[in-house]
C-alpha cells in the first residue's frame, strides 16, 4: 500500500539520482577495496536508508512493503554490496525486536538501527547448521541474571563490522527441535565474542561475512527477546516473508539492470555489418530477459500488496524468492552471453553481477527450501 505518492516519488528519485551519481561510478572502487567508501556510508546514513522499513516512532521511515519493494528495486541496479550494510538493519537486525521485542528492547536499540549508529547482524547460521536451522547447537544456559552463550555462527553478513548481533541459541538443551530455541540480542563488545577473519568470497565485494564464535559470553538474562525462551524459531520465522519480499525485488532490480546494459551494449556493438541488436537470436535473449524482469516485478509487487493488506503471503514470498533469484542469475548468464568476450572481462559490470547474483539463491532460504515451503503450504491448504 502507498500511503503517500507524491512523497514516495521524491523518495524514489532521490534514490535512483543516488545509485546513478554515486554508487554506480563507485562500483569498481568498491570492489577493488572491498569496502564500502566512507564517505558513501555516511550519506546512506544522512539519506536515512538505514530505517527504511523502521517505523517513525523508532526514526525510521516505516515504509510499506509495497513501498519497501519498490525502494530495494531501486537500490538493485548497483552493486549488491552497497544494499548489503544496510539492509541488515531494516530487515532481520531490527525486524525480529520489533515484531517480538519487549517495549524496553525496542527503545534501546531500534532507535540506533534506523540512524545507523549502529549496525546489526543476524546469526543463525552454523557450521553444521544452514538450511536445517532448527538443528543449532549454539547453547545458552541460564546462570543467574546472565545467559552463557557457547558456540559457532557462520557467513555472518556484516560480521566484521556489526555492533549489535541477534543470536539463536539452544536454551532447552532437551528440546532438540525448534521449540529449545530463543533469541537473544548480543552487544558487540560483549566479552567472549570473538571474530573470524572475513570470509573470501565469490562475488559480492565490500560486503563482509566472517565466523562469530561465543565462547563463555555472558549475555544479560533482559536480552532474551521478548522475555521468555523458546521463542526464537518462531521470531526468525516471522521476519522471513519481508526479508525474501526483499531480496525479490532487489533481484529485480539487478535484472533491469543488467537488462539496460545488455541493450546499450548490443545496440553499440557492431558484427556482420549490423549492430547486435539487429540480430535475431541477440534480440531473442534481450526479450527473454525482459520478459522474465517483468514477471519477477509483477510476482513481487502482487505479494507486497497482500501482505500490506494483511494476507499471509508466506506462500507467495517464498514463489517470488524462488522465482527472481532464479531469474536474474539466468538474466545475467544472458548479459554475458550478449556481451561476448567483453562479458567475461573485468571493465565490463555484467561480470562481476554474474559473480554477484549467484548468492541470491542461496540466503533468505536457498531455492531447494522456497520449493520446500511452497510444496509443504500447498498440501497444507488443501487438507
Amino acid at each position: 500500500m502507498i500511503r503517500d505518492q507524491e512523497l514516495l516519488d521524491q523518495l524514489l528519485d532521490t534514490l535512483a539520482r543516488f545509485v546513478r551519481e554515486r554508487l554506480i561510478p563507485n562500483e569498481g572502487r568498491l570492489a577493488e577495496e572491498d569496502a564500502v567508501p566512507a564517505e558513501i556510508l555516511a550519506e546512506m546514513k544522512e539519506m536515512g536508508v538505514f530505517g527504511l522499513s523502521i517505523p517513525e516512532e523508532y526514526g525510521g521511515l516505516g515504509l510499506t512493503m509495497e513501498e519497501e519493494a519498490l525502494v530495494a528495486m531501486e537500490i538493485g541496479k548497483t552493486s549488491p554490496a552497497f544494499r548489503s550494510i544496510f539492509g541488515t538493519n531494516n530487515g532481520i537486525g531490527a525486524q525480529g525486536i520489533l515484531i517480538d521485542g519487549t517495549p524496553e528492547q525496542k527503545t534501546r536499540y531500534v532507535p540506533r538501527l534506523a540512524t545507523g549508529e549502529i549496525i546489526s547482524a543476524f546469526c543463525l547460521t552454523e557450521p553444521d547448521s544452514g538450511s536445517d536451522a532448527a538443528s543449532l547447537r549454539t547453547t545458552a544456559i541460564r546462570d543467574g541474571d546472565y545467559y552463557v552463550l557457547n558456540g559457532t555462527k557462520r557467513f555472518i553478513t556484516n560480521g566484521p563490522e556489526a555492533d549489535l548481533f541477534t543470536v539463536m541459541a539452544r536454551t532447552d538443551p532437551d528440546d532438540k527441535g525448534a521449540g529449545g530455541i530463543s533469541a537473544f540480542i548480543v552487544e558487540g563488545d560483549t566479552p567472549g565474542i570473538r571474530r573470524g577473519l572475513a570470509d573470501k568470497k565469490m562475488g559480492q565485494k565490500g560486503a563482509h561475512t566472517c565466523d562469530i564464535i561465543f565462547d563463555d559470553c555472558r549475555v544479560p538474562a533482559e536480552n532474551i527477546i521478548g522475555g521468555r525462551e523458546g521463542q526464537g524459531f518462531k521470531t526468525a520465522m516471522k521476519v522471513l516473508d519481508r526479508g525474501r519480499l526483499h531480496i525479490s525485488a532487489v533481484c529485480v532490480g539487478v535484472a533491469e539492470r543488467l537488462v539496460e546494459e545488455s541493450l546499450a551494449f548490443a545496440m553499440e556493438r557492431k558484427q556482420f555489418g549490423a549492430a547486435l541488436s539487429e540480430h535475431q537470436l541477440v534480440q531473442a535473449m534481450l526479450a527473454d530477459s525482459k520478459t522474465e524482469a517483468y514477471a519477477g516485478r509483477a510476482m513481487v509487487m502482487d505479494a507486497a500488496r497482500r501482505k500490506d493488506d494483511g494476507e499471509n503471503v508466506s506462500t507467495l514470498a517464498s514463489c517470488a524468492k524462488l522465482f527472481c533469484a532464479e531469474m536474474v542469475g539466468r538474466v545475467a548468464d544472458r548479459a554475458v552471453q550478449v556481451h561476448g568476450g567483453s562479458g567475461y572481462m573485468a571493465e565490463y559490470a555484467v561480470e562481476r553481477f554474474y559473480r554477484d547474483v549467484r548468492l541470491f539463491r542461496i540466503y533468505e532460504g536457498t531455492t531447494q527450501i522456497q520449493q520446500l515451503v511452497i510444496a509443504r503450504n500447498m498440501v497444507r491448504e488443501a487438507q
